[in-house]
Formats: C-alpha cells, sequence, structure tokens
C-alpha cells in the first residue's frame, strides 16, 4: 500500500477521533474532550476484538468447514497462498443477495463470508476475483480501519444528537452570557455528523479501490472482478438485502442495502463504472484486454 494512501487514512482517522473530542468540550469542556478521547480507545480496542464476531451473529453467517465447501475453500486456499497470507476461515450468509464482506482483526484471524445468491450466480473465473478482492482486504488490512472508522463515525452522530439538545435547552452548565457556545455547541452538533459520515465514506471508497487493485493482481484476472462486479450491482438493484445493519454496508463488495445510486459523495463504495474503468487500466497494464 502506498504511504500516500496510509497517511490520507490516517489522517482522516485523526479528525474523527478529533471531531469527537470537540463534541466532548462543547459539552463538558477539558475534561470531557479527554473523556472523549478515552472513549475513541476503547472504541478502538473493542473494535479490535469484538467486531468479526458481531458482524457475522448478524448476518447468520456459518463458518463451514472444507468438507461442506470443498470448492470454495480450494479457490480460497490458491488466493490466499498467492496474496502471502494465512488461509482465512470461511463463512455462508443465508441470502439469496449476491455479495461477499472479509471480517478480522488481522490475517490471521480472517474470516471471508459469501451469500449463497453469490455462490449461485457467478462462474469460478467471477468468484475468484471477488475472493481475491476481499482477500486484499485482509492483506491490506483494510478490516480493521474501516471497522473503527465506522464506531467513531457512529459515536460522533449519537453524541452530536445529544449535544444539539443539550445546547437547545442550554444544559451546558458554563457561563455564556453572549449565548456564542449554544450556538457554537448547535452548529457543531448538527455540522459533525454530517462531516464524520462524509469521512467515513471516503475511507470506505479509497480502500475499496485499494482492494480492487490488490485483488486484481492476486488473482491475475481483472477481467473476471469487472463481471463479476457489474452482476452484483445488477443483483442488488433487483433484490436489496432485506436484513442485516446498514452502518455495515461498507464491509461488503457492493452496498447490498441500495435498489439505486446515490451521490457520490455519501456513498460507502465508488461507482461500479469507475471501478470498472480502473479495472480495464490494470489488465491493460497486465497486457490484458476486456
Amino acid at each position: 500500500m502506498g504511504l500516500g494512501l496510509w497517511l490520507r487514512t490516517s489522517l482522516l482517522m485523526g479528525f474523527l477521533t478529533g471531531l469527537l473530542m470537540a463534541i466532548g468540550y462543547v459539552i463538558g469542556g477539558q475534561d470531557a474532550a479527554f473523556l472523549m478521547f478515552l472513549f475513541a480507545l476503547a472504541i478502538n480496542f473493542f473494535s479490535y476484538w469484538y467486531s468479526d464476531k458481531i458482524v457475522l451473529a448478524w448476518y447468520r453467517a456459518r463458518i463451514v468447514d472444507e468438507s461442506e465447501a470443498p470448492e470454495l475453500y480450494a479457490i480460497v486456499r490458491k488466493l490466499a497462498e498467492r496474496a502471502g497470507i494465512p488461509t482465512p476461515r470461511i463463512a455462508i450468509i443465508p441470502s439469496e443477495t449476491p455479495n461477499a464482506f472479509a471480517t478480522g482483526r488481522d490475517p490471521k484471524h480472517a474470516v471471508v463470508a459469501v451469500t449463497q445468491g453469490l455462490l449461485r450466480i457467478l462462474d469460478r473465473d467471477e468468484l475468484e476475483g471477488v475472493i481475491a478482492h476481499e482477500l486484499g482486504h485482509v492483506k491490506n488490512r483494510d478490516i480493521l480501519i474501516s471497522t473503527i472508522a465506522a464506531a467513531l463515525a457512529g459515536a460522533i452522530i449519537n453524541l452530536a444528537y445529544w449535544a444539539r439538545w443539550i445546547a437547545i435547552f442550554g444544559g451546558f452548565g458554563r457561563d455564556d452570557r453572549d449565548g456564542s457556545n449554544v450556538i457554537t455547541a448547535i452548529l457543531i452538533a448538527i455540522l459533525a455528523p454530517i462531516v464524520a459520515m462524509m469521512i467515513q465514506m471516503a475511507i470506505s471508497r479509497s480502500r475499496e479501490y485499494l482492494a480492487d487493485e490488490t485483488g486484481a493482481r492476486i488473482s491475475g484476472k481483472p477481467w473476471a472482478l469487472a463481471r463479476a462486479l457489474e452482476k452484483i450491482e445488477a443483483a442488488v438493484r433487483y433484490r436489496p438485502m432485506s436484513e442485516g445493519n446498514p452502518a455495515t454496508a461498507h464491509m461488503f463488495i457492493v452496498n447490498p442495502f441500495r435498489g439505486m445510486s446515490v451521490a457520490e459523495l455519501f456513498s460507502t463504495h465508488p461507482p461500479t463504472e469507475k471501478r470498472i474503468a480502473r479495472l480495464r487500466k490494470i489488465a491493460e497494464e497486465m497486457g490484458m484486454y476486456f
């Protein structure tokens, strides 16, 4: 992964933490700001150890052994060897909406989860493209970064909601004769959730592009991933996922909860056509055309 992307991601994560501390400062001064910093550390700790178990439970994903899914295990093992990472565990999600995600705190504890619908509609090459994409997330440690970003953004949104009402009813308990503190609090409470969502989604989009590139090079079949993305996107438009938590949309290879495209700035994923265009360029670099 390039230094520039690491730096950008680190700055965005730092900004999310700063937003959380700013809301705390407005609510209760320096002590509350420090408390929010500790809270951010707690979110990081909790996300590191437990986020994979929670997200698998949300989607009723069942870990399967090799005897239950021999072909899928063969694909994952082959591509994991190419990626230079341990072979992750595999989970099947009981959903007909085709999709996939990876979770786990590091490559040694990773899980690749695929839906039953994905296994039905993709051929072997396309499935390899999707699995390679998810292994790209594992290799680049995107899972932990995206999970922490989502948790921080969620905390900011909830805290800002309460800060807005506290400000409206003057409950900050600090001397503020001209009302500037209340105005500042209301502005932060309104703007912070919007900024937090934009930052979280920017992180998510950048990691998707990177996983596409990493996965294309792992599988050696960028065209297969492009074809799989087209199929998944079309299927999601026809049948969005009805169960699960929209806060986890960023984890999937394609947002499973929407039936139509949304403004790019507020999207968890880059537009599929842009992803395919990038995959075409990667294919050309590899001497392939599609």
